[in-house]
């Protein structure tokens, strides 16, 4: 399957590119690899933000034994 690449034309701060291109230098990497790397990164980071972790999501569900009559009535 390939994939669509979208070529972006945004500023980027010389800093943060010089940084980038040498890593991507020390790693052996291209510069492209990188950034796809990092913005994958990002997203998920915020996606599992949005999401609830997974040991609150477990107290709850073990809370419906001790509280389900509660949980009822509040729904109600």
């Amino acid at each position: 399957m390939s994939q669509l690449r979208e070529q972006l034309n945004t500023p980027v701060d010389s800093d943060i590119l010089a940084a980038v291109r040498a890593l991507a230098e020390r790693e052996g990497r291209q510069v492209h690899a990188l950034v796809d790397e990092a913005l994958a990164d990002l997203l998920e980071k915020r996606q599992r933000a949005q999401c609830p972790r997974d040991h609150v999501m477990a107290a709850y569900r073990s809370s419906h034994e001790k509280y389900s009559s509660l949980y009822k009535k509040l729904a109600e």
